[in-house]
């Protein structure tokens, strides 16, 4: 009688701990099923901060709509005058400095474009008239002339570009152009950097 009981009572224990065991086993199951979804709930957030999102832009402040216009005329003169100095500069490094603003600036305009044609923002076509005369007046000039003149407007034209830059980083509201000033401004001291090394190497 005796071995009995404590048969059933092996039994029993047998069969309470197979069911903490499902229990664990189906706990961790229900475990995973639930931290599953973290992922997907993370898009609408993501998604809501994509650059150039019409949203987005439709709450652009003047800052960020100035800053979006001077950064797109500001690059097209970059990439002209730099073509420019391709071919009028006597100097080796003005010739290689003129090289490196079309490539770096026709990447940085590339950019800006995209992030306005993702939020329907129209970006100016064409320059100033204050910048069209820099463009037309270099274009007259060749040689040590040029040069003289051409890394002159680099030098100032890059600070003036960088202070614009720091200005949407500091004041700006529309976090994809945030973003785009902040990575690009050490491009535009590099070349602040360069140009007055050209400058330096004309004497």
């Amino acid at each position: 009688m005796k071995n009995s009981i404590v048969t059933v009572l092996a039994i029993s224990a047998l069969v309470a701990c197979k069911k903490s065991e499902t229990t664990t086993i189906d706990h961790s199951a229900d475990g995973t099923s639930t931290t599953a979804p973290a992922e997907p709930t993370t898009t609408p957030a993501e998604s809501a901060n994509m650059p150039g999102t019409k949203e987005n832009i439709n709450m652009m402040t003047d800052q960020d709509k100035k800053f979006a216009e001077a950064a797109a005329k500001g690059g097209m003169m970059e990439v002209m005058l730099g073509k420019i100095a391709e071919k009028n500069a006597a100097n080796e490094q003005v010739k290689a400095f003129g090289k490196m603003m079309v490539e770096d600036h026709t990447k940085i305009n590339d950019e800006l474009k995209n992030w306005a044609s993702k939020g329907s923002y129209k970006l100016p076509a064409s320059l100033d008239a204050s910048q069209q005369k820099k463009v037309d007046d270099l274009k007259m000039k060749k040689g040590m002339d040029f040069d003289k003149s051409y890394t002159e407007l680099m030098i100032s034209d890059h600070k003036m570009d960088i202070a614009e830059f720091k200005k949407e980083i500091s004041s700006g509201t529309e976090a994809s152009l945030k973003s785009f000033a902040s990575a690009h401004l050490p491009t535009l001291e590099h070349h602040l950097t360069k140009a007055e090394e050209a400058k330096k190497a004309l004497k």
